[in-house]
């Protein structure tokens, strides 16, 4: 018969175990930093109109839920840089070059779009895949350099966000079929390239998102289940001692980086190809000379979700939702740059996961040891009387 006493012991130590995890850790540094970014958000609300910052403040958190579609379409882009960075970032690079992988891989799926002729039902899949190989293009040069040159990655894929933004911009203004000049922005790519949409009225979400879940879940089991994976992680962790244990660490940094500039590619193509919520129409782009800004909201969206595939999923979606309501608050006067200061603030406390996770490991850990304590002394107080009570049955007895 199972001792009733050890299922509390039991119970702590399970308890324990996923308070000590990796994920538990990852998960409650998000959610902190999230809580005091939204509450540093609220401040600057507070300040800049306090009549109105209840009602703005609602708007940033709850006002995506009115518009969750749009969420879902805006997260897409996203999902996938912040796939693109974190993917590195699991093998120690620092992907910057994410914005200049996402716009390469725009312009590879626009020129797809328009300039070859394939049949309705693999057009936009062919397209899809062009922008995944402009991406990996983008990512394997700055991954060519840091592997046989050893230049800093940070370096060359921030120098290739411009080279890539320039190179894309001239090569559409100079292409008459892609480019309207009187419009400054590309033309309406053809129904056959658009990613098939969802079907939801008055949105732009389309197949594009479940396609980012499905590539995120199918990274999550490369990285964390697959022998390649774990040269991956290992070559991150210490390339010397990977290397001498017959890792190959330079051909598993340039596979790293064009696995990234890939993922970033996908990105742009999933955004470029997206069907428009007016009938007939795509999206198109402007070349204005702006790098995208996707590709440094993938950043904020990797460092959130630490670099975890599954965590990028739903830190994508969280920042698409502030992002959302965030557009709402200026129906009561404010800038909808506030929800930038809202982003930044939480991607600053991110970025101190380590000391907030040591924190609360700490004062978690002091709970349960008090717990434990007080447990304890209720047990041996329990023995104590029950030794008493049988030495008092015994010498009744005698």
């Amino acid at each position: 018969m199972q001792d009733n006493n050890s299922l509390p012991n039991k119970n702590k130590s399970y308890l324990k175990n996923i308070i000590h995890s990796s994920g538990f850790s990852s998960f409650s540094s998000a959610l902190m930093a999230i809580f005091l970014g939204l509450v540093f958000g609220f401040l600057v609300m507070l300040i800049a109109a306090p009549g109105n910052a209840l009602a703005g403040f609602q708007y940033v958190v709850l006002g995506g839920f009115n518009r969750i579609a749009d969420v879902f379409y805006f997260a897409t882009p996203i999902l996938m840089t912040g796939l693109a960075v974190g993917f590195a970032f699991k093998m120690g690079l620092f992907n910057i070059g994410a914005s200049g992988q996402y716009t390469m891989g725009m312009f590879f799926a626009l020129y797809v779009g328009f300039m070859w002729k394939l049949p309705d039902n693999i057009h936009w899949i062919v397209a899809i895949l062009a922008g995944m190989i402009g991406g990996m293009l983008w990512g394997f040069i700055p991954g060519i350099f840091k592997a046989l040159m050893n230049v800093n990655e940070v370096i060359t894929s921030i120098m290739f966000n411009y080279i890539g933004m320039y190179l894309v911009d001239m090569l559409i203004k100079g292409n008459s079929v892609m480019y309207i000049s009187d419009k400054t922005r590309t033309k309406y790519l053809p129904a056959s390239a658009q990613i098939p949409s969802l079907g939801i009225s008055g949105s732009n979400v389309n197949l594009g998102i479940i396609l980012a879940i499905i590539i995120g879940i199918i990274l999550y089991i490369v990285l964390q289940k697959t022998t390649f994976g774990y040269e991956l992680k290992a070559t991150g962790f210490n390339k010397y001692a990977s290397e001498y244990a017959g890792m190959k660490g330079k051909t598993n940094i340039i596979i790293t980086m064009t696995i990234a500039g890939g993922l970033a590619g996908l990105g742009g193509a999933f955004a470029i190809l997206a069907p428009s919520a007016i009938a007939g129409s795509s999206m198109t782009y402007e070349p204005i000379n702006i790098i995208a800004a996707n590709g440094f909201n993938g950043i904020a969206v990797a460092l959130l979700g630490n670099s975890h595939p599954i965590g990028i999923i739903f830190s994508s979606a969280f920042i698409s939702h502030i992002q959302r309501g965030g557009t709402l608050a200026s129906l009561v006067g404010y800038k909808p740059e506030i929800i930038d200061v809202v982003i930044a603030v939480i991607i600053y406390f991110s970025a101190f996961a380590m000391i907030m996770n040591s924190a609360l490991a700490k004062f978690i850990k002091g709970r349960l040891e008090k717990m434990h304590t007080a447990h304890a002394s209720e047990d041996e107080l329990e023995h104590t009387d029950l030794d008493k009570v049988s030495d008092n049955n015994t010498k009744e007895a005698e």
